[in-house]
């Protein structure tokens, strides 16, 4: 039986902190194999990649999840005693509690506001002489999704709740003051939704029946009782945080129309064109590099030997762009998922499996509409010009996006009006 590769260095954190979305995937190249170990702030880690790796990592009889996420991204990203931490039975019914909110028409109604708030901001951007589209859809996104949930936001607050959204993932993988602007951020975040959770519990509150808000804060656990307020406002959090980082796919999906010009005018065209341009930049553009688990037990897989307890971490990134999936993956085609086979574990930009039984994400289809919401507006009604500015995707942060956040200028409609 072949031990698993070992990478070199003493301990990789500097080096996944210098290059995240790359460092496993080159690795396994280098090891010719599709995981290795290491040392990850010190701890024994294997990382994999690939479809096959994905498969294993999300039997949930040889991995778990409680106890595997660092504490400085529980403490900023998840949240403490949320859904992406329980296992077995209690993850299955917490997570039903999520699946509730994913209905079509939910769904639909979400769009719908969403489309409303683009032409609110799109006459504001009109008058505007620069829009950094990444900061404009953090905000134009708190907006709609609190409204959606059954969050009351006052005008007054949107700056300041946007930001501080923000903060749980753009900020939770640094470190220094950006990372303790998360942590500062997720207990005025908590703070905040539990005081929402506790009116509605006294029927100070009244949001309408389905919405997020409501749900959550009447949700009963497998024991019968009513979530603690803070677990309640972690889980409606977990709400309301991924729904603004789709502004980091938003602006990938503008920085792929300006670098794919063909794109746009197959976006104009319809059809099955922007589901299968939304996927691609899904896969295309790094959004979040890898997930955790842990070992439950000892166990053997294509003649490795996984010892009890240990830490793993699954590829994302590169498994999404893994050659032996994807023809020429280095090259942006959306017409390829015309061919894709559904594969659960080979395309897993928010996590693989079933969305009902695994840790793949609820909100994966809100993200999906999200951006051809978005995708309609940028491409058909709406036009733009960009100034001078840099591009390039900044991989070393994470999430990583252009350096200039997308800077756009004389915003205008399809014809040339204002917005």
């Amino acid at each position: 039986m072949p031990p698993i590769p070992h990478d070199l260095s003493f301990d990789s954190t500097l080096a996944l902190l210098l290059d995240p979305y790359g460092f496993i995937s080159k690795r396994c190249r280098r090891y010719g194999a599709d995981l290795f170990q290491t040392r990850l702030l010190l701890r024994p880690t294997i990382c994999m990649t690939g479809p096959e790796a994905a498969e294993l990592f999300y039997r949930q009889d040889l991995f778990a999840r409680r106890g595997a996420a660092p504490g400085r991204i529980q403490k900023t990203l998840l949240g403490q005693g949320g859904v992406q931490g329980l296992d077995g039975e209690a993850h299955r019914h917490r997570k039903q509690m999520f699946m509730s909110l994913m209905t079509p028409e939910r769904i639909e109604e979400l769009k719908e506001r969403t489309a409303d708030w683009w032409r609110t901001y799109a006459r504001k951007w009109a008058t505007m002489e620069r829009v950094t589209l990444y900061d404009e859809m953090q905000e134009l996104l708190t907006r709609s999704v609190c409204g959606w949930a059954g969050v009351p936001l006052p005008e007054a607050d949107v700056g300041r709740r946007a930001a501080e959204l923000t903060a749980l993932f753009d900020y939770a993988g640094s470190v220094g003051p950006k990372h303790w602007w998360s942590r500062l951020s997720r207990r005025r975040s908590e703070s905040w939704i539990e005081g929402i959770v506790e009116q509605i519990r006294t029927g100070d509150l009244s949001p309408p029946e389905g919405s997020a808000a409501r749900v959550i804060a009447t949700w009963r656990d497998q024991d019968g009782a009513l979530l603690s307020p803070r677990i309640a406002a972690v889980e409606l959090l977990n709400i309301l945080r991924p729904a603004v980082a789709v502004s980091v796919f938003v602006v990938f999906a503008a920085h792929a129309l300006h670098r794919f010009p063909a794109c746009r005018r197959e976006l104009q065209t319809g059809g099955d064109y922007p589901e299968l341009f939304v996927q691609e930049v899904r896969r295309f553009y790094p959004f979040f590099p890898a997930v955790m688990a842990r070992t439950r037990h000892k166990f053997e897989w294509n003649g490795y030997r996984f010892p009890g307890g240990r830490q793993v971490m699954l590829d994302l990134y590169g498994t999404n762009r893994d050659p032996r999936t994807w023809d020429a993956p280095e090259e942006f085609r959306p017409e390829r998922f015309r061919r894709w086979d559904g594969n659960p574990f080979n395309f897993i930009p928010q996590g693989g499996g079933n969305h009902d039984l695994n840790h793949r994400c609820p909100g994966e289809w809100i993200t999906i509409e999200l951006m051809k919401v978005s995708c309609e507006f940028l491409a058909v009604n709406m036009e733009y010009d960009l100034p001078d500015q840099d591009l390039q995707i900044d991989v070393t942060r994470l999430p990583a996006v252009p350096k200039s956040r997308f800077v756009m200028c004389n915003v205008r409609d399809e014809i040339g009006g204002a917005a």
